[in-house]
C-alpha cells in the first residue's frame, strides 16, 4: 500500500491523475509531483501544454486524446496500453483533464488494471463542471436558487436517451452539461418540451483557466433560435445560478 498519495510511483504502477480544468496552478500537489516524476505519461486532448511542460524531459509522452467525430484511440486500446506499459515495469501516469471519474472513463481503466493485477492509485482533479462556472463567477449552488444540481453528458441527447427529461426539469433547477456543445440545440429543445422556461439563463464556457478561454451567455430561447452557439468543447450551465454571475476575471 502507498503511504501517501504523492509517494513516488513504484515500478509497474499506474496513477490515474486528474489534470483539472487547464491552469497548472489548479493541479493538486500529488498530481504535480507524480507528473514530474514518472517514466511515461499517457495523456488526453484536454491536458494543456503548461501541464505537460511540468513533466521530466526524459519521460515518454503518449497521446491518447479523444475528440468527438474525429479519429482517436479506442478506450479498449488505451486500457491495454496502460497494462502493457506497467508490465514493462514503467511508472505510468494516466493524465486526464478534469477528474478521472467524472465522465472521464476512469472507472473502465481501473477495472482493466485490477483484472490484470496492476497496482494503481487515483489522484482526483478539479472537475470542469465545478471549475468552469467558478472561473466565470457562477455559483453552481446558491441557496436562493437551487437545492439540487445535476451533472449530465451531452451524449445523452444522441439517439435513445436514458434521461426522463420531464423528471429532470422537475427535480433539478440547475444543469451542468459536459461535452454538450454539438448537441446543445437538441438538448435545449428537449428541455423546453419538458417544461423548462425558455428565458432560463445559459452559460457556455470553453477552455476555462487557459489563454483560449471563451464565455458566452444567453437563454434557452437563444440556443433554440441558433443565436447562442459557443465553442466546442465547453461546459454548459443552465439555470438561475447563471443569472447570479459576478465576473471577477477579465475574459472575453
Amino acid at each position: 500500500m502507498i503511504s501517501t498519495l504523492d509517494s513516488p510511483l513504484q515500478s509497474g504502477e499506474v496513477a490515474l491523475v486528474g489534470a483539472g480544468p487547464g491552469d497548472a496552478s489548479l493541479l493538486t500537489l500529488a498530481a504535480a509531483r507524480l507528473i514530474a516524476d514518472c517514466d511515461v505519461i499517457v495523456y488526453d486532448a484536454l491536458v494543456t501544454d503548461a501541464i505537460m511542460a511540468m513533466a521530466d524531459a526524459q519521460a515518454e509522452r503518449v497521446f491518447a486524446g479523444k475528440r468527438g467525430g474525429k479519429p482517436s484511440a479506442s478506450q479498449q486500446d488505451i486500457c491495454q496500453q496502460l497494462v502493457v506499459l506497467a508490465q514493462q515495469g514503467k511508472r505510468v501516469v494516466r493524465l486526464k483533464g478534469g477528474d478521472p471519474f467524472v465522465f472521464g472513463r476512469g472507472g473502465e481503466e481501473i477495472r482493466v488494471l485490477a483484472a490484470a493485477a496492476i497496482p494503481f492509485r487515483v489522484i482526483p482533479g478539479i472537475t470542469s463542471g465545478i471549475a468552469a462556472p467558478a472561473m466565470a463567477g457562477i455559483p453552481v449552488t446558491d441557496r436562493t436558487v437551487n437545492g439540487s444540481l445535476a451533472f449530465l453528458t451531452g451524449h445523452e441527447a444522441e439517439g435513445t436517451s436514458r434521461l426522463d427529461w420531464q423528471a429532470l426539469v422537475r427535480a433539478f433547477p440547475v444543469l451542468v452539461i459536459y461535452m454538450g456543445t454539438r448537441n446543445l440545440p437538441r438538448i435545449a429543445a428537449q428541455l423546453s418540451e419538458a417544461g423548462m422556461a425558455e428565458d432560463t439563463p445559459v452559460a457556455i464556457l470553453h477552455a476555462v483557466s487557459t489563454p483560449e478561454e471563451q464565455q458566452d451567455f444567453g437563454t434557452l430561447a437563444d440556443v433554440i433560435a441558433g443565436t447562442l452557439v459557443g465553442v466546442s468543447p465547453s461546459i454548459i450551465v443552465i439555470g438561475g445560478v447563471v443569472g447570479e454571475r459576478r465576473p471577477w476575471r477579465d475574459v472575453r
